[in-house]
């Protein structure tokens, strides 16, 4: 959109005109056009807090929690930044139009009447911000760190308000020790599935959401209740349909790590996290890929920082149906994308994880070229797919 479409779209929008909103994504794969992509600067170790350590290893937490309200170390930080601008300039090399938010310093202390933190850091606008078409839904994150997430956003926010995008917030939560679990303990092998979270509000990070059109599919986890699924889904309306994943972790948290949609009718599975046979009967058509096991990381700080788990493997970002960024690491995956029929394009960000995760956590595509389709009906015919097995080897 030029300098005169925007100008032109502000005057409409200020008198109440219909405009063309520069944010326009309904699923994973349409080609890119324009992303958010997150900012390493002033990030700062997340405030104690339940709702943080439960997702976390048992050493990690412990560090965390002896670290919490300070720096990430230099060494990790430059790391990770060297990694990120490559990521950035992958990115305008292929001509995706690529914003960013503002800096800020997570050190400052903030608090409501209940309760005070620091905060944590702006390298995942995918956890605070959901874009389903041309509506941008600022989320209600249950980590008090993460409680102004999107401030740092809001300049990118508005300046798409202005030009015509929708723009909601869901309630802000209270987030008082009633939402969470008193004493909780992460299920064990075998044990009932259980949560940190009550029911108590409506709580949600949009990276427990993955769109493919019509259908999200919705991971109840630690950070996101049934409450939170519930507001989304009467929040979208009857043109939607929020489908809930039973995962087999015992720590749950944001998808894109379990199930990832790479293009109509081909969903990449964790096999360590998902049963095939109890998908959603709206994915029973699609091509289901089983993700390799990840290349292990033998990076002693790397290993003792990262709170993400081995899957973020899966962490990948479409480009369109076919391109995919992948990181150079996991040499497994690029493999099995490639046999699978994609074009993977290796790029590094194994250092980001510290920060919150890979590719797909650290972008929010605002927009993607095409428009709102039905991919999961079930009456939806199967579109053969010779090329694209079922299972890697």
């Amino acid at each position: 959109m030029n300098r005169v479409d925007k100008a032109s779209n502000a005057a409409a929008c200020e008198s109440g005109g219909t405009v063309a909103s520069p944010v326009s994504s309904h699923n994973e794969w349409d080609p890119l056009e324009e992303v958010v992509v997150g900012r390493l600067d002033g990030a700062t170790i997340p405030s104690r807090h339940p709702v943080v350590a439960c997702n976390i290893p048992g050493g990690t937490a412990r560090l965390q929690g002896l670290a919490a309200g300070f720096r990430y170390p230099r060494l990790l930080v430059e790391q990770a930044q060297h990694e990120l601008d490559e990521f950035v300039g992958l990115l305008r090399s292929l001509g995706v139009t690529v914003r960013r938010p503002d800096a800020v310093d997570h050190r400052r202390r903030f608090g409501t009447p209940d309760w005070s933190s620091r905060g944590f850091c702006n390298t995942c606008p995918r956890d605070s911000m959901l874009v389903i078409g041309d509506e941008i839904i600022e989320t209600p994150m249950a980590w008090p760190c993460r409680y102004f997430d999107t401030h740092s956003y809001r300049t990118i926010l508005k300046d798409y308000f202005r030009q015509g995008a929708r723009w909601s917030s869901a309630p802000k939560p209270q987030l008082t020790e009633d939402l969470f679990e008193p004493g909780f303990r992460a299920p064990s092998l075998g044990e009932p599935m259980r949560y940190i979270l009550t029911e108590f509000e409506p709580v949600f990070d949009a990276a427990d959401f993955i769109r493919a059109g019509r259908d999200l599919f919705a991971l109840r986890s630690n950070v996101t209740n049934k409450l939170g699924i519930a507001w989304l889904r009467r929040h979208l309306g009857p043109g939607y349909r929020i489908h809930e994943i039973e995962s087999r972790c015992p720590t749950p948290m944001h998808i894109d790590t379990t199930l990832a949609l790479l293009a109509p009718g081909k969903v990449l599975v964790n096999p360590e996290y998902i049963d095939v046979d109890r998908l959603p009967d709206s994915l029973r058509s699609w091509d289901k890929l089983i993700a390799p096991e990840p290349d292990p990381i033998n990076e002693r700080l790397l290993r003792a920082t990262s709170a993400c788990g081995k899957w973020l493997s899966m962490n990948v970002l479409m480009l369109d149906e076919k391109r995919v960024i992948v990181e150079r690491h996991h040499t497994r995956m690029l493999r099995a994308l490639e046999k699978w029929g994609f074009e993977p394009l290796p790029c590094s960000l194994l250092h980001y994880a510290p920060f919150g995760g890979s590719f797909h956590c650290a972008t929010l595509d605002t927009r993607r070229r095409g428009s709102l389709e039905d991919y999961c009906s079930t009456t939806r015919p199967r579109s053969p797919s010779p090329d694209s097995p079922s299972r890697s080897e």
